[in-house]
């Protein structure tokens, strides 16, 4: 008798079928974001902040029930359940900026969102496979956290060096505060204190402590390069400007003529 292949694989597989169609679903929703934040740029302001609002509100309801989840006994792991890794403080960053686009939580975002939360994406460590919980909040939460990036981003939260700074002061303490809480408790949040089981960049990056020292290097030079050209676009007048700008001039140029010749 032919055996009956399973409906899923008892452990998640990187760079799967299912992986690859999950970061499809991740860029055609970053296409989405984009839409629909050139939409309501272009309308009222009421409706953007009820939007943005309303969207902050579904990225809490469907992550808290299952965060609650990983807390209960039965389900509880004192490495896993607890909601500290980045892309957990990820999607409660981004429903704070939807909410209120305070410039400081919309630059932490920018910078969490585009790449390490990404990584996430392309190399997840996750070990459950559809439909656990676990994959649920997983990709739930590393969707949310870049779509609403991408939203804000279009509505005009650019990154500056100022939100630069703010972003590698708080990412310091937080790696020093998992570094802390690692060592008490055994366990390796941030995979600061070890390396995943899972293949991942870090494998690059040598042995421990070092790979931590050099991973913060290169982080902090990543989000330098990523706000640079936002910093130097604004420097830069785009065409719509410098034609307004020699519009007026000479709206001023004939003004000054029409006053002499009287």
């Amino acid at each position: 008798m032919p055996m009956i292949a399973p409906l899923a694989a008892d452990r998640f597989q990187s760079f799967s079928t299912e992986h690859l169609a999950l970061m499809g679903v991740a860029v055609l929703g970053c296409v989405a974001a984009v839409a629909l934040g050139r939409r309501l740029a272009r309308g009222d302001a009421g409706t953007e902040t009820r939007v943005r609002r309303g969207l902050a509100l579904a990225i809490l309801a469907f992550t808290i029930p299952l965060q609650v989840l990983q807390l209960l006994p039965g389900d509880f792991d004192l490495g896993t359940s607890l909601p500290l890794q980045v892309c957990d403080l990820s999607w409660m960053l981004a429903a704070l900026a939807l909410w209120t686009r305070h410039p400081g939580a919309c630059a932490l975002l920018y910078f969490w969102a585009t790449t390490l939360v990404t990584q996430a994406i392309v190399t997840p460590s996750l070990q459950e496979a559809f439909p656990d919980p676990r994959w649920w909040m997983f990709w739930g939460m590393h969707f949310a956290s870049v779509w609403a990036m991408v939203l804000l981003v279009t509505l005009g939260e650019r990154p500056t060096w100022r939100g630069y700074r703010v972003a590698v002061a708080v990412t310091f303490g937080w790696v020093v505060a998992m570094m802390t809480f690692n060592a008490v408790s055994g366990a390796n949040y941030g995979y600061l204190n070890r390396k995943p089981s899972v293949s991942s960049p870090l494998d690059l990056l040598g042995p421990w402590p070092g790979y931590v020292a050099i991973e913060i290097a290169v982080i902090a030079t990543a989000w330098a390069l990523l706000t640079l050209p936002w910093v130097l676009g604004r420097r830069t007048p785009s065409h719509a400007d410098r034609a307004d700008r020699a519009d007026r001039a000479d709206r001023g140029d004939r003004r000054g003529l029409r006053d002499a010749a009287v």
